[in-house]
């Protein structure tokens, strides 16, 4: 039996179609205006948008070695609630996923537990400790799709450069989290409004952006495919804007907290507001909305970053960094770039789909006849508050808590198969 989405909103070109759409086995095998019912599964979502499943280059699962904050089953449920039927995890777990054995123990976990697909990222250097490159062959013929030393940068120019040679032979992207310890070490907000405030060391914006430079001279030289992760700051989106212009590789991420806040909107010592890097200057978040508008940063990914919430009331020097973001991703979107008018719908979609897909040469993020059928339904009318409480993530740190936000996703198809469905008489409730 295949199911048949009923006069649904398909976006296409900035527009929407009013389409049914026909799903049988993985595969979407029809879309036309009206579908005979032969037997299948018929759901009517009249009213709603549809869109391409979206894609996450970026969360933290936690497992292996973090289950108290986060597991492949709670994550990648937390993932179809939030609409993304693909999720990158990144290896700064323990084991940090630096060997084959380690990336087919996830793989495996995500296959029996997990609700959407799992894409493991492997580590650069072993155990992400900067000093030795992993074998990355052996990662890939695992199954990584990229490396990254997520959660630290590598100090050593040599280091990384090794890293990109390797990497570029293999034809893997170079995924960077991009932070200078000898300018960021003992920081815990941005230095500036705040930090002067509240008598806080904070982390200036050079130590991402002197390695952004640096990684993209190394990039040049090496032809290896490098991608910012979080980008921050002004300075690292000139520099990442300037090396696309001269026709380097490079591409860029940005997250939604990012883009939405800035240093002067933390209203006090509340550790759901830290994370790395952190929430920058009011100039910052203007850059990053410029960057993503022309084109500058590729992509939107969540950063999807659990902790309990007894490490988070340590306070802002002590607490972990980073806050959940799968959940809240595209109602923050919608309500606050879209509704307002600062970007198309389209363009806000394309960055969690269609753009993710080519920068990483992956085979989603398209609504077509023969397709996989990775699917997303989104409600933009219906505005509810964001409620930690009611998330499918172990974790609940998040800044957003009581927005009133619109377009929440109340259907995620992963590969042909319901795996968040959203019961509009209770409330958004998950219906099995």
């Amino acid at each position: 039996m295949g199911i048949i989405l009923r006069n649904g909103q398909l976006l296409k070109n900035g527009e929407t179609f009013i389409k049914d759409i026909l799903i049988e086995g993985n595969n979407i095998v029809r879309m036309d205006e009206s579908i005979g019912n032969d037997g299948h599964q018929e759901i009517d979502i009249s009213g709603k948008l549809i869109v391409p499943g979206f894609i996450d280059m970026h969360v933290h699962l936690r497992e292996p070695g973090f289950e108290a904050k986060e597991t492949i089953a709670t994550g990648t449920a937390s993932a179809a609630r939030g609409g993304f039927t693909t999720v990158a995890c990144m290896p700064n777990t323990r084991p940090v996923i630096d060997t084959p054995e380690t990336v087919q123990r996830i793989t495996k976990k995500a296959r029996e537990e997990g609700s959407v697909r799992v894409l493991p990222i492997g580590a650069i250097t072993v155990r992400e400790l900067g000093t030795e490159l992993t074998d990355m062959k052996a990662l890939k013929d695992a199954g990584v799709i990229a490396l990254s030393d997520d959660g630290v940068g590598i100090q050593t120019s040599s280091m990384m450069k090794d890293g990109m040679i390797a990497a570029k032979k293999l034809g893997l992207p170079v995924v960077a989290h991009c932070e200078d310890d000898s300018l960021a070490e003992g920081g815990c907000v941005h230095e500036g409004v705040f930090s002067q405030k509240h008598g806080l060391r904070g982390i200036p914006s050079e130590a991402e952006s002197i390695h952004v430079g640096r990684d993209i001279l190394l990039a040049e030289a090496t032809g290896a495919h490098y991608h910012v992760c979080h980008i921050s700051t002004a300075e690292s989106v000139r520099l990442v804007r300037e090396a696309k212009q001269r026709g380097a590789r490079v591409t860029a991420e940005v997250c939604p907290h990012h883009l939405l806040l800035c240093d002067e909107d933390i209203p006090g010592l509340d550790a759901n507001y830290k994370m790395n890097p952190p929430l920058r200057s009011r100039r910052d978040q203007e850059a990053l909305l410029e960057g993503l508008k022309d084109g500058s940063i590729d992509i939107i990914v969540t950063d999807h970053a659990p902790h309990t919430e007894e490490e988070k009331q340590r306070g802002m020097e002590l607490a972990p960094f980073g806050i959940v973001g799968l959940e809240t991703a595209f109602p923050l979107l919608y309500t606050k770039l879209v509704a307002s008018g600062l970007f198309s719908l389209q363009e806000i979609v394309d960055r969690m789909t269609t753009v993710p897909a080519k920068v990483f040469g992956l085979p989603w993020g398209s609504i077509e006849e023969g397709a996989v059928a990775d699917i997303t339904v989104i409600d933009l009318e219906t505005e509810k508050e964001v409620n930690p409480q009611s998330f499918a993530s172990k974790g609940k740190n998040t800044p957003f808590t009581g927005w009133a936000l619109k377009g929440w996703p109340v259907l995620t198809v992963s590969e042909g198969r319901i795996v968040w469905q959203a019961a509009e008489e209770n409330d958004g409730e998950e219906m099995q």
